[in-house]
């Protein structure tokens, strides 16, 4: 074996690096590791004091998100008056951060005359929102950011036998075994929304003003939560479940009460 082949064999056998920041370098990207977790004493009930300045929400806010729905009392949004554009894409980087797996893609929100970009999706096991006081094992938030407001778009999953998850859940859930290490990063394919979208416009969403589930727990965030849930598959549930484990935040209090800091 010369050199050259000894050294091309250690660079190929290595994918990432870990330094002291808690990220991991990939050869083409680098992910922060965020500093939040759902155990101990990164958890819900210390996200206040990772950083009193910027997280003081999560301790003392008086509108904080999850809720648990009651539908007898939630607001609604009509059918056909939310829209939501995501363009095909033929690869989307789906990344490990930490505390959850989050989909960077493109799109937009239109709601009357506003509309909102899309930032990125994440998902939650088990799911944030409750209705009725049920929970679903996983929730999805499509996070739609101006420079002044927020929006977020949430749909709940319901486990199903004998047919696959929703698309493109179905084949987004195919790479969740490549970025099981915090810091790692992958491509999917192509994905379509098309059929997501015609889902929320045919069935009616609760709306309520909230905020971030996730440090620094922003309010005035507008949620719309679509009241049908998605199908998710078991074998696509226990695929990212193995990676996600746990990273839902406790219900909140009522709106407008004070906070339960959970």
């Amino acid at each position: 074996m010369n050199l050259f082949t000894a050294l091309l064999l250690v660079s190929t056998a290595h994918t990432y690096v870990i330094d002291r920041s808690r990220s991991i370098t990939t050869r083409d990207s680098q992910v922060e590791v965020k500093d939040y977790t759902y155990n101990g004493d990164t958890g819900p009930l210390h996200w206040h004091d990772l950083d009193p300045s910027k997280n003081g929400a999560c301790a003392s806010g008086h509108h904080q998100s999850p809720i648990d729905i009651i539908t007898e009392e939630i607001g609604y949004t009509a059918p056909g008056t939310l829209h939501i554009d995501i363009p095909n894409a033929n690869a989307s980087t789906f990344e490990n951060i930490g505390a959850g797996l989050e989909v960077l893609a493109q799109g937009s929100l239109s709601l009357g005359y506003k509309q909102y970009p899309l930032k990125q999706f994440h998902f939650h096991t088990p799911s944030e929102h409750r209705i009725n006081g049920e929970y679903f094992p996983m929730e999805v938030h499509f996070v739609f950011q101006t420079a002044n407001e927020t929006a977020v778009v949430g749909f709940l999953f319901q486990l199903v036998e004998n047919q696959p998850s929703f698309a493109p859940f179905n084949s987004i859930f195919n790479h969740c075994d490549k970025i099981a290490e915090a810091g790692t990063t992958t491509n999917i394919g192509p994905t379509d929304f098309h059929l997501l979208s015609r889902h929320l416009e045919e069935n009616a969403i609760y709306n309520y003003t909230g905020s971030l589930t996730t440090p620094p727990c922003t309010e005035q965030v507008q949620w719309f939560v679509s009241q049908q849930p998605l199908p998710l598959s078991v074998r696509d549930y226990n695929e990212a479940k193995r990676v996600l484990k746990f990273n839902a935040r406790y219900t909140q209090n009522t709106l407008g009460e004070e906070n339960l800091l959970a």
